[in-house]
């Protein structure tokens, strides 16, 4: 079975598809020209091919900046070549990757070799992020000038949190000086030890050992009462408790400066999924109640998460065949995380088809202080073509990531990417 389809294109007329004002949030039918690679007016020429996309959507494209691309050292379970066109396939044209790979990104050999495989691959653009410690470990601070100058976007130690207070508040003054952030996992480890699934009822009546909501919560204070005394630029990861999201909104009317994000599994799937004992429901941090994905979804809609991100985390077969407590965590995410957005949010209401495209585009953006994609003439096509109307199951032959590890499998979804056009490249899926 074909997969998708890749080929160049030297002009195309995209014509009638749906076209956002994402600042006004509203949308009007238009027609698009690209040529050479660029949206450009369009011409009396005829084009070399036109798509008619009435009913659809030209959407700009993507940003992920939270993804696990597994090289340097894990290449057996994703390679930034099967990465990048993974997250393609689900719309995002740029990726920003967590530096827990193994050797961990902290010096400029590797942010530069993450860099280099990433342009050769020649899919979605990667954006390194590099490691907040010396081999995260929290102890001495990575060399954050010669990082910003090898091409990272923000640091952080993900899968580990910055424990020390102390660690942490250095970070965010120190940060300021390059204008990056400073992307936080918020876990207290010391509540969290041993556990395997969130601390409730489902963990009593299963007998796992569970993380408490407030192992979350407390570094989410913490974090955010440090970013208030610093003025440092603070991201936080994979929000996924109603009281991380009460202290989101303690911060928002304080004033307080700061970003968040969190994952479509955390406002799709409960807690409840863990009595399978399959492996594939475990990530960290764990799924949650129902209440704390009411909650999530309530905080999108407010505007106190910004973000919706993948935290796409590839794991072998065999590796997450095991029993549920020995299996490591994390999902693959890029293929599904727009569909299961639009599922969850804009068709039972949370947020309008606008709204959510800013969660994956100009927020993400403004978080990395990069430039976000636009539809205005001159720019290099960066485009997604979304069907709304279209059903699709989502099966493990049509994966295009090196793993397979999701829960999703077999799940019919509302809402299809269905082409990507970077530049002179039209990619569809």
């Amino acid at each position: 079975m074909k997969k998708f389809n890749l080929r160049e294109i030297s002009s195309l007329l995209l014509k009638d598809g749906q076209v956002f004002d994402l600042e006004k949030e509203s949308s009007k039918k238009a027609t698009i020209f690209v040529k050479e690679g660029k949206i450009i007016k369009p011409e009396k020429r005829r084009p070399a091919e036109v798509l008619s996309l009435a009913g659809k959507y030209i959407l700009p494209g993507f940003i992920d900046l939270h993804c696990h691309l597994r090289e340097p050292g894990r290449e057996d379970e994703e390679t930034i070549e099967t990465g990048t066109l993974s997250a393609l396939k689900g719309g995002f044209v740029k990726i920003a990757c967590m530096p827990n790979t193994d050797p961990p990104l902290d010096n400029q050999g590797l942010v530069k070799l993450v860099l280099e495989k990433g342009k050769n691959a020649g899919n979605a653009q990667v954006l390194p992020i590099g490691c907040a410690t010396k081999e995260r470990k929290g102890e001495v601070m990575a060399p954050l000038g010669e990082l910003v100058d090898a091409g990272v976007v923000a640091v952080s130690d993900d899968g580990d949190p910055i424990r020390n207070p102390k660690m942490m508040r250095n970070l965010l003054e120190w940060t300021k000086v390059f204008d990056i952030p400073v992307i936080d996992h918020c876990e207290d480890k010391d509540l969290t030890a041993d556990a395997v699934m969130n601390e409730s009822a489902v963990s009593f009546k299963l007998g796992l050992k569970g993380a408490p909501d407030i192992a979350e919560s407390l570094f989410v204070y913490r974090d955010l009462i440090l970013a208030e005394r610093t003025g440092g630029k603070l991201h936080l990861a994979h929000i996924t408790t109603e009281r991380s999201c009460e202290i989101l909104a303690w911060a928002k009317d304080k004033g307080i400066e700061f970003s968040a994000e969190t994952c479509p599994h955390y406002f799709t799937l409960t807690d409840e999924m863990v009595e399978t004992f399959d492996p594939n429901y475990k990530v960290n941090p764990p799924l949650r109640t129902k209440r704390d994905v009411e909650a999530v979804k309530e905080a999108l809609s407010k505007g106190l998460i910004d973000c919706i991100t993948t935290d796409h985390a590839p794991h072998l077969g065999q590796e997450k065949e095991s029993d549920f407590a020995s299996a490591p965590a994390g999902i693959i995410g890029f293929e599904t995380a727009f569909s299961l957005s639009y599922e969850e949010l804009v068709l039972k209401g949370y947020l309008s088809l606008p709204q959510l495209v800013k969660k994956f585009t100009i927020n993400p953006a403004k978080v990395l202080g990069i430039k976000c994609h636009s539809l205005a003439f001159g720019e290099e096509a960066n485009l997604v073509i979304f069907n709304p109307k279209r059903e699709w199951v989502y099966t493990e032959e049509e994966i295009l990531s090196q793993s397979k590890n999701s829960p999703f499998i077999g799940r019919r979804l509302k809402g299809k990417i269905e082409a990507v056009i970077i530049g002179k490249k039209l990619f569809e899926f």
